[in-house]
């Protein structure tokens, strides 16, 4: 509706001959102003020189001359300083109920996303010992991400990159000899240390231990913990080393005349292409540096024909931005490449920083985490927060079994939903309601014209929003609005439920147009929850 809206006006603009950049449409604040609002007025009265009242008014006799969908609006109303506001039609809401009924859990689908072929890399933390708390903010966040972009129409592939190559695995090797170069300790060097201790060669230790590790403990936290499913799994050694690809990308740049020598070893004119310096590709005693791996990981992107990148990174990645994106250019891509900076979370209990780790000093794994607190608390709580800001987790708020529990309060809308339906298709005396959960010919038969109260007309509002809550996430990654959504969806079914009595056996036809709203926004609630990987309960 917002880009509907946004070409109406774009259209007016054009018949009335002003000229303006990007058309701002936006959800009021307060919702006795609309549904929808616009500033444009205002900011057309910048170069016209003309007062914003007159400006808007001249928008809105213009939109109301031209043939549209009428039906969609009650009135266009303008106000002070020049806002227009756009306030939808009763038919038009009514029919939104009827719509999600019938398309369920499709409701919120878009084609925006065209098909796109999106390669979306998230955790890829290196195979030396379990997930901790950063690793499992920024698989959440990939993994909502991949779920929003498929609903949005795009071909996602969620993806891990091993980094099984290299310096690491040399430091986990010292680090199972527990010699005076290990870098890591816990329960789980302690359990290698007894498989390998005989083993001498540090490189087959660590490579061994490796393998252990992303096995045994990684893919068992990403699938039977954190309920994330990877569609590829790619290895460094495998898939880039062996397989020619980090040599092939050498090679290529080699021929476009980006590489050069310097002080024995071959570089890359990243410069060229927006870094703050060059990068060493191959140092002077032969071997290839970590961002070598890096060209190689981005040409086997390239030849799997994928049209948009995105890559979820911890805080201390961020330096690395310009460098795989001069790296992308020079081999080639023409794609959108997308870069999220997941920040750090600090554990809070009773107002302190807690350390709730038995295994390995300050460090916070995951499966610990999500143990002691439940998968849908410790999803919600992490979701909730932009990535791109710090997060407390708040370990006593999040085992709450109560309304200030916020997914504990999202829940309990779609369970008390779930038992109103139960209860009405139970209740003899409602038997001339047509069941919400099957008959789908019944249920269309409904009038829904009789949902007219002011607490309907604004739960309707909201179940409105969804799709394009999902667009704008689509583009923006902005994921913390799903949760927030689920929460003003679920406040404002109990602010309906408190008002208006659903079950009325003296009213059969107003029950009938109510269960179908309560239904809606079970689907919706239901859906909203799906993409979050969080349960939706039928009984709590």
């Amino acid at each position: 509706m917002k880009q509907e809206i946004q070409k109406i006006i774009e259209k007016a603009i054009k018949d009335l001959d002003y000229e303006i950049g990007e058309v701002e449409v936006d959800y009021p604040k307060v919702e006795t102003f609309g549904d929808y609002t616009t500033n444009t007025a205002m900011v057309l009265a910048r170069t016209l020189k003309k007062n914003p009242i007159e400006i808007a008014d001249n928008l809105k006799n213009q939109i109301l001359k031209r043939s549209f969908r009428k039906e969609i609006f009650e009135k266009i109303e303008i106000v002070k300083p020049g806002y227009i506001n756009f306030y939808l039609s009763k038919e038009y809401l009514q029919d939104t109920v009827r719509e999600i009924n019938e398309k369920e859990n499709k409701f919120g689908e878009s084609k925006i996303g065209n098909g796109i072929k999106v390669n979306n890399e998230f955790i890829s933390a290196n195979p030396t010992g379990p997930l901790h708390l950063g690793n499992g903010r920024g698989g959440f966040f990939g993994d909502v991400i991949g779920k929003v972009l498929e609903k949005a129409g795009y071909e996602n592939t969620n993806e891990y990159y091993v980094n099984d190559a290299g310096e690491q695995l040399l430091k986990l090797g010292h680090s199972v000899l527990k010699d005076e170069e290990a870098a890591y300790s816990g329960e789980y060097i302690d359990e290698l240390n007894k498989k390998f201790a005989k083993i001498k060669d540090i490189k087959e230790i660590g490579e061994k231990s490796a393998k252990i590790v992303l096995d045994e403990i990684i893919k068992k936290t990403v699938a039977e913990k954190m309920k994330i499913n990877f569609d590829s799994w790619i290895s460094e050694k495998k898939d880039l080393v062996d397989s020619g690809y980090v040599e092939k990308a050498i090679e290529k740049l080699s021929q476009k005349k980006l590489t050069f020598e310097k002080d024995g070893a071959l570089w890359l004119e990243t410069t060229k292409f927006g870094d703050d310096k060059d990068r060493v590709l191959i140092k002077k005693d032969g071997q290839k540096t970590y961002f070598a791996s890096d060209c190689g990981y981005i040409l086997n992107k390239i030849e799997r024909k994928f049209e948009k990148i995105i890559e979820v990174w911890g805080a201390d990645h961020h330096g690395y931005i310009s460098r795989f994106r001069a790296a992308a250019q020079a081999l080639g891509f023409k794609g959108e490449i997308r870069f999220v900076i997941v920040q750090l979370v600090r554990l809070v209990k009773n107002g302190k920083e807690a350390r709730m780790s038995k295994r390995a000093g300050n460090v916070v794994y995951m499966d610990e985490l999500i143990e002691d607190v439940g998968l849908d608390s410790v999803r919600f709580f992490f979701l909730m927060y932009d990535a791109n800001t710090h997060m407390t987790f708040d370990l006593d708020l999040a085992k709450e079994r109560s309304e200030k529990n916020p997914v504990y309060y999202v829940q309990y809308a779609h369970a008390r939903i779930c038992s109103i339906l139960r209860k009405s298709s139970e209740n003899p005396l409602l038997s001339g309601v047509p069941d919400i959960l099957s008959q789908r010919e019944r249920r269309n038969n409904v009038d829904l014209k009789l949902l007219t109260h002011e607490k309907e007309l604004s739960l309707i509002r909201e179940l409105n929003k969804f799709p394009q809550i999902i667009e704008e996430i689509s583009q923006s990654y902005e994921v913390h609005k799903l949760p927030y959504y689920a929460i003003k969806l679920a406040d404002k079914f109990h602010c309906f439920y408190n008002d208006c009595k659903v079950l009325d056996d003296e009213n059969l036809e107003l029950t009938g147009a109510r269960l179908n709203l309560i239904n809606a926004v079970r689907i919706v609630l239901a859906e909203v929850l799906r993409l979050l990987g969080v349960n939706s309960p039928d009984w709590m």
